[in-house]
Order: structure tokens, then sequence, then C-alpha cells
């Protein structure tokens, strides 16, 4: 092999594990990115059981009070 062939494999080498690394640290953000995005669907969750156990609630009172009114 020439020498200049072993140069355009080293050039290709090093291009090939720099976007390697490039790619390990976009993953690194975006699993970061997911996390967060778990969380808040998470919160949102526990925020809509909350809503709907309120929303029961308040159904149950205002079929109470209708039944009152129907009983006058």
């Amino acid at each position: 092999m020439s020498v200049s062939i072993l140069d355009q494999l080293e050039d290709k080498i090093k291009q090939a594990v720099e976007t390697i690394q490039l790619l390990q640290l976009e993953v690194e953000e975006l699993k970061g990115k997911n996390e967060e995005a778990n969380r808040a669907n998470d919160a949102l969750r526990q925020e809509h059981e909350q809503l709907k156990t309120e929303h029961q609630t308040f159904q149950e009172r205002l079929r109470s009070l209708l039944g009152q009114i129907d009983n006058v």
C-alpha cells in the first residue's frame, strides 16, 4: 500500500471516530430530553387523574342537589 492510501484511510477513520463521538453526544442529549418529557408526561397524567376525580365528585354533588330539588 502506498503512503497516500494509508493517509486517506487514516483521515476517513478520524472522520468516522469524530462522527461517532458527535452522535454519542447527541444520543445522550436526546436521552436527557426524553427523561424530561417522561417526567412531564407523568405529571400531566397525575393532574388528569386528579381532575377526573374532582369532576366525578362535582357530578355526584350536582346529582345530589338535583335530587334534593326533585324532592321539594
